[in-house]
């Protein structure tokens, strides 16, 4: 058998974070097991689904890697398959037409509400005659549910989960103007698509129970049900905008990987021993459905911003240049010269360690893609610019000029320990004014590396601004 998951978003917004786990885990198992994975727009709500959130979504899986196979298929349009097969069940005693009228509905659950009964439809034309139909009524579809034993689901995270057949009432199949409900249509679709995973989130346990007796119905293979907890805040209460409920779209924002974004995503709520770091082809080889619990997990965004910090160390300079790239033009206002992009080039493994995102990534860059005096970050580091640091610095312009072509670490290093001697003061009182006149900060990679990078040219260029 071909395992076959699929991802179900409904287009109403963005591609929320606990959207894309479920993604997740439904992409890891269909790999994991050779399988497919595919990809489903719920746009049935026609108010509020847009092309927008369609677009944000699609955009969303793409950019974390989650690749789906074949074409993304839309729900709507499927609106007549799901009519025809509740149909079908009318025509096989298996669903019946209700011709109770939106007034007499809410008279039965005002009823039932003063009764402090739960509120279901109580059946009042399951066994009647159609014969007995109002003439200006428009009838819907409803299931002729099982009314007693029980609806069991064997979860492959929840374990067995059951209820009564008697707590479910005959829901809507397909709705007076000829409409299918949500209900109705997963089912036809699922099945349509092969689909043998169902795995979701545990907010949809209580429609799982539902949709089997859709399946029963229809003589249809059941699917493997896999509910998995929801995700919280950190502080264990539902996770909300708050805790960093936010669209995928913001993750990439605010600089976070895919790859580190992927990873903590996969350890929300599934485990391998006490591995953290687990690269996309360790997560395809582990994953499966036993290693997911049942308690909800808690998103932390120190925790990723750390992974993603780990994760942006190891990533490739030539991997990390297009992505930090657009955001150093908009720092500039517009292209970065020949000059600042070999400097990039240079000294982009050397703040890798000093930044935990792509934003911090390319906030430390800055100074190397622009040429000429750097602004002052702040009122520390313009504190150390005084009348004799600016003395300093201008002779120490004047004193580098004897290093000579071979303008590395080691030679610049001992040329300004040379000048701070010669001087009479301390390397300090040198270093930390010449940090400020070559970064416009107090905090850098080691300054003979930045020397290094920044060559002759542009370090006489900054000493000599600085010391003017």
């Amino acid at each position: 058998m071909t395992i076959v998951t699929r991802f179900a978003p409904s287009p109403t917004g963005f591609l929320h974070i606990g959207g894309a786990r479920t993604a997740l885990f439904n992409w890891l198992y269909a790999r994991h097991h050779g399988g497919k994975y595919l990809l489903r727009i719920e746009d049935t709500d026609r108010a509020r689904s847009t092309p927008a959130a369609v677009e944000a979504i699609l955009d969303g899986l793409s950019w974390l890697g989650l690749d789906w196979d074949g074409d993304a298929i839309f729900q709507f349009p499927r609106a007549a398959r799901h009519a025809e097969v509740a149909r079908q069940m009318l025509a096989e005693g298996k669903a019946y037409h209700c011709y109770a009228s939106p007034q007499e509905l809410q008279e039965m659950r005002d009823s039932q509400k003063r009764a402090g009964v739960p509120m279901r439809y109580d059946g009042r034309w399951r066994d009647r005659d159609p014969k007995d139909a109002p003439a200006d009524v428009a009838p819907v579809i409803r299931l002729k549910a099982p009314q007693n034993g029980q609806t069991i689901i064997q979860d492959a995270v929840q374990g067995e989960v059951k209820v009564e057949n008697a707590q479910l009432d005959d829901m809507i199949l397909l709705r007076a103007d000829g409409t299918p409900t949500y209900m109705l249509a997963v089912v036809v679709d699922d099945f349509d698509m092969g689909v043998t995973h169902v795995i979701r989130g545990d907010d949809h346990l209580n429609n799982a129970f539902r949709q089997l007796q859709i399946i029963k119905a229809m003589g249809w293979p059941e699917p493997v049900y896999a509910h998995i907890p929801l995700i919280h805040g950190a502080d264990g209460a539902k996770l909300s905008k708050r805790h960093g409920a936010l669209g995928v779209d913001a993750y990439r924002d605010m600089g976070f990987l895919p790859a580190a974004l992927r990873n903590y995503l996969l350890r929300l709520g599934w485990g391998h021993g006490d591995d953290e770091i687990i690269s996309t082809e360790q997560a395809i080889e582990w994953f499966d459905l036993p290693g997911v619990g049942r308690s909800p997990s808690r998103f932390d965004t120190v925790k990723l911003t750390n992974l993603n910090a780990h994760y942006l160390r190891e990533a490739p300079a030539a991997e990390l240049l297009p992505l930090v790239l657009p955001r150093l033009e908009k720092a500039l206002g517009g292209p970065v010269d020949a000059a600042g992009m070999a400097r990039i080039e240079r000294g982009l493994d050397g703040l890798k360690p000093r930044s935990r995102t792509l934003v911090e990534l390319a906030d430390n860059l800055v100074f190397y893609a622009r040429g000429g005096a750097p602004p002052i970050a702040d009122d520390k580091a313009r504190a150390l610019i005084t009348p004799e640091s600016k003395a300093l610095l201008g002779r120490l312009a004047e004193s580098l000029e004897a290093v000579g072509s071979d303008w590395s670490e080691k030679p610049l290093e001992e040329a300004v320990r040379r000048f701070a001697e010669t001087a009479g003061v301390k390397l300090g009182q040198v270093a930390q004014p010449l940090r400020v006149a070559l970064t416009g900060s107090t905090a850098s990679p080691g300054i003979f590396e930045v020397l290094a990078i920044l060559g002759p040219a542009e370090t006489r260029t900054r000493l000599l601004a600085a010391a003017g």
